[in-house]
Order: structure tokens, then sequence, then C-alpha cells
């Protein structure tokens, strides 16, 4: 028997689909009995005719009112084994509107800063974007800043590898009551992306210019989002970080202005490229505690987890300013913008919206 909870306020039918029906939605075969707002049951009948684990999930109608996890994800098909004689529990936090995971009316407000931002420790310009709270023109607040690397793989539907999908994230976590704080949105340099994004000392891929690139995001692009917009300023309520090399760079960048960032948000980062950065930042003049939400997926290469796992015990090792790490790790990860997007929120929330415990 399945039982399953969901919003009370929801009086929508609820139907279950699977390997036992082809994955047909709206089957009243298959439909869910009520026994109380929010609170639904379903016993398969025949179980020698089923698959003996069943695959599933659930939806209202079609596959355009399925079910999200509490970040507006597609969560993984639920498994259960139909020889177990045990009742099982599920609960779906939110579902899909007409195709849609989250509710417009809290999408952030995109704000394109400059097209041609100049960047004068590298002598280059660059698109800068941010995205502003929904509520933002209606507000007096002040609000946090994460300054996130590869500007164009954020929230562009039409970036030729997908996108993280970032002011869809952001809607849902507003609607949540997490939805103050400000995006910063670096467009990555294209063809010299890898030069920027990689450590000014001797690498595996050479010696970049990541010292310049992180002296701009400090020195010139931060102190111009804090004069111009509503933020605030204070290293404790500013963060950064990336994917892959924009990872990389966002680890250099937050470790060697400690006292600009104290939250770093690292997904798949490139740490081949310099595996033992961690002995390259300690200009620490006075410890400081550094939040750092670290992911790696095991089927993006097979250093990916090894390599963030030393990275962190690493760090957690050397004893000068207390490293607080949420390590997430996804056995089926993959290196690509729709993953990390799923992460975004998840490192969101833990970063910017949740007290750590001391």
């Amino acid at each position: 028997m399945l039982h399953l909870t969901t919003s009370p306020e929801s009086s929508l039918p609820v139907f279950i689909a699977g390997n036992f029906n082809a994955w047909r939605t709206g089957e009243e075969a298959y439909r869910m009995k009520q026994s109380a707002p929010g609170e639904y049951w379903f016993e398969f009948q025949d179980l020698q005719f089923l698959p003996r684990q069943l695959e599933y999930k659930y939806n209202r109608g079609d596959w355009d009112s399925m079910e999200l996890d509490v970040y507006g994800n597609i969560p993984p098909n639920h498994l259960a084994d139909t020889v177990a004689r045990s009742p099982l529990h599920d609960h779906v936090p939110r579902w899909m509107e007409k195709g849609m995971s989250y509710n417009p009316a809290f999408l952030p407000i995109p704000n394109v800063i400059s097209e041609q931002f100049e960047i004068p420790q590298l002598i280059k310009t660059r698109r800068i974007s941010a995205l502003l709270p929904y509520n933002y023109y209606e507000s007096k607040l002040h609000y946090p800043v994460l300054y996130l690397q590869d500007g164009q793989n954020l929230f562009d539907d039409h970036a030729p590898f997908g996108n993280w999908a970032v002011d869809k994230k952001l809607a849902v976590m507003a609607e949540r009551g997490m939805g103050d704080i400000i995006i910063v949105a670096i467009d990555h340099a294209e063809a010299e992306r890898i030069a920027e994004f990689t450590p000014s000392y001797r690498t595996k891929l050479g010696t970049g210019d990541g010292k310049k690139y992180a002296r701009f995001l400090t020195d010139t692009l931060k102190p111009y989002i804090d004069k111009h917009f509503r933020t605030l300023p204070g290293r404790e309520h500013t963060g950064i970080g990336g994917s892959s090399m924009g990872a990389l760079i966002s680890i250099y960048a937050g470790l060697i202005y400690p006292e600009a960032y104290s939250k770093l948000m690292i997904f798949s980062p490139s740490l081949w490229v310099a595996p033992h950065i961690h002995f390259h930042f300690f200009n620490f003049q006075e410890p400081q505690d550094m939040d750092i939400y670290l992911y790696g997926g095991g089927e993006e290469s097979a250093n990916m987890i090894p390599n963030i796992r030393h990275f962190k015990q690493s760090f957690e090792e050397q004893g000068k300013a207390q490293f607080h790490f949420n390590l997430s790790i996804d056995p089926y990860g993959k290196h690509n913008e729709a993953r990390w997007g799923e992460e975004f929120p998840k490192a969101m929330e833990w970063l910017f919206f949740h007290k750590k415990e001391a």
C-alpha cells in the first residue's frame, strides 16, 4: 500500500504512473483515494502481475502537473519491492503547474548592469548582469550578494549547453520565503575563459590571469555593486561561486580575499588543474570563518569525488580558520548545467538561509 502526504490546500485528484502501466498519466485505475486533506492512499491488486521492482511517480492528471521536490526539481523515480508487504510512505512538497515548476509572480528582476563593464586589471570589458529580488523596488531592504561565474550559463534559456535556471530556482525559493538575495552574474571570457580562471602560479595549465580576475571581482566589481544596489556589503553577507573552472577561480578568489567573502559555492571544481591550491592561500592575517558548499558528481570523472574529499580534508586540517563544509556527493551526477542548477537552491539555502551550528 502507498501512503502519500502533500499540501492540504490542493483538492485535485492524484494518480500514480510507472513501469506497471507504461507510465501513462491520469489513468482512473491508478487514481489514489483521498482520506483527508493532503492525504492519499492506494493499494495495488494482483501483485503477481506487477514488476518485481516498481518504479513510479505521482501526477495530477498529466506530466505538466507532476510531482516536484521542495526546490522545484523533478525528483528521481520512487522505487518499491512488490515482495515487501509493509506500507510505503511518500511526500510531495510541490507540484508542477501547467508545465511550470515555479510561480512567475516570484521571478527575480533581471538587470543588465553593462554589456561592456570595464575590467581595468585585464584591459577588457565584459557583460555583467544582476538578478534582483522580485519585490526589490517595493522594499527598502538591503540584501546579501552572491557573485557567480559563467554568467552566460546561469539563466539564459538559449545557452548552447543549457543553463542553471537560476531565475526559476530563485522564484521557488522566494515563494518559500528565501528570496532576499542579489545574484551578480559575470560572463566568462569565451576563448580566454581558461586563462582568466586559472590561478596565477604554476599549475597544470600554466600560470593564469586568475589573480587579476580576482582583483577585478573584489576591488572593482564589488564596490560598484555595493554603491549602486542596496546590499549588505560585509563579508558575512557576501559569497562567490561557480562550476568547473568557474569553481576553481571562486576558490582562489575567495581564499586570497577572505576579508571580502565568507561563503563559497563550489560545484564540480577543476581541482586537477591546481591540486595543491590549499597551499597558496595562507594570507589570512586574522583567521576568519568560512562556509563552503562543495558538490561533486560520480559520473564526472574518476578523480572528481576523491579530489573534493581531499580538498575538504586539507582545509579542515590546516587549523588556522574555521571552515564549515557542506559536502554534497551525487554518485550519478554528471558534469553539466542542468545538474548544477538542481544543486543551486540546496547550496543557497545552506549558505545564506540556514543558521550554522556553532
